[in-house]
């Protein structure tokens, strides 16, 4: 929720945005967790609200502190399981995929 003074201020995180999440992302977590995880989210949310006031405009952009090379090998096409088989094993398959419930759209 932004104000007039500063447009990048939030409102607070709530149990029930936590619970939510926690719901969509299939977590299985008790009033007591839900609390104490709101407490910790909380936290980090306001300590990048205090990075984002540091005047940063004299820092280079970059995407990781160090000096890092990536190590590549050579792409060798290996053999692989048999689609039928795996697909015979799953719970549920369709075109020659897994199907698997959606997760999106959930109302509860």
């Amino acid at each position: 929720m932004a104000n007039a003074d500063n447009p990048r201020t939030e409102a607070p995180i709530s149990e029930a945005d936590v619970a939510k999440v926690a719901r969509l992302a299939r977590l299985d977590i008790d009033d007591a967790h839900v609390h104490q995880f709101t407490e910790q989210l909380a936290k980090v949310l306001a300590h990048f609200r205090d990075i984002d006031a540091l005047d940063l405009s004299a820092v280079a952009p970059m995407t990781q502190p160090y000096p890092l090379v990536n190590v590549m090998r050579e792409d060798v096409e290996l053999p692989t399981l048999d689609t039928d088989e795996v697909l015979a094993a799953a719970p549920e398959a369709e075109e020659r995929r897994f199907r698997v419930p959606p997760i999106i759209g959930l109302d509860d």
